[in-house]
């Protein structure tokens, strides 16, 4: 059996199908997501886990209707004013991670003020994906490269990783889903090569510590072979 994850990452969906079944506005259910995100954290200090990355809002969110966006940064700022005191206390590192300069000047000071406000601390790293989208991030990777090494004709992969956004994360082990979709929507498409991927049908707002451990029971029953075969492996194990 697999050991824990090192990183898991989360795409949490179902906060609007969450609050609609129940007859109650949407905005309830991004509430209620707000506070699943809190149990989660708890949970992953709890069992260890150095990295959590979490995503909050895509690229193609601004999709949505203005009211709903506007509600959703709203509580972003919110959440990041009322939890960095609590996050800091508990030693949690914060990053925010995508492209920032289209959120107004309030929830860029927020950010900023709650990423220097715990970036010396050495527990849980908690990465919030917000205006993010995987596509985005390869192309502002390869832009850095060439402005660094201009005219340069080749580059490799260690090159292009070093430049991604959460450079200073290894590489997710564990992904899931919330929700019932069955898809990576454009969320760490590079650092996800490699990755369990692992879905289920509870709604965001209900995926809570049990739920968390029946996702990594499940990533520890796998074998995770990186294009080895189960022998090599073995042979592997007993060189080590």
């Amino acid at each position: 059996m697999s050991a824990n994850p090192a990183h898991i990452a989360i795409i949490m969906d179902g906060n609007g199908r969450w609050a609609t079944s129940r007859y109650l506005p949407r905005v309830t259910g991004h509430v209620k997501g707000v506070e699943a995100v809190r149990g989660i954290v708890k949970a992953c200090m709890a069992r260890q886990i150095p990295y959590l990355t979490l995503f909050a809002f895509s690229s193609e969110n601004w999709r949505r209707p203005p009211d709903e966006v506007s509600m959703l940064m709203r509580l972003f700022v919110s959440a990041l004013e009322r939890e960095v005191g609590k996050m800091h206390e508990n030693n949690i590192r914060l990053k925010v991670v995508g492209d920032l300069s289209r959120f107004d000047a309030a929830l860029r000071e927020a950010i900023a003020n709650a990423e220097n406000k715990t970036a010396a601390n050495t527990g849980l790293t908690v990465s919030i994906c917000a205006n993010y989208g995987g596509r985005w991030d390869v192309m502002q990777a390869m832009g850095k490269l060439l402005a660094e090494r201009p005219g340069a004709t080749s580059f490799t992969e260690e090159d292009l990783s070093s430049q991604l956004a959460m450079s200073y994360a290894p590489e997710p082990d564990l992904f899931i889903r919330t929700g019932g979709e069955q898809r990576i929507s454009n969320f760490l498409l590079w650092q996800l090569a490699y990755t369990e991927l692992y879905f289920t049908e509870t709604y965001w707002p209900d995926f809570d510590a049990a739920a968390l451990d029946a996702a990594i029971l499940s990533y520890q029953q796998r074998e995770r072979r990186f294009g080895r075969t189960s022998a090599q492996l073995v042979d592997v194990k007993k060189a080590s």
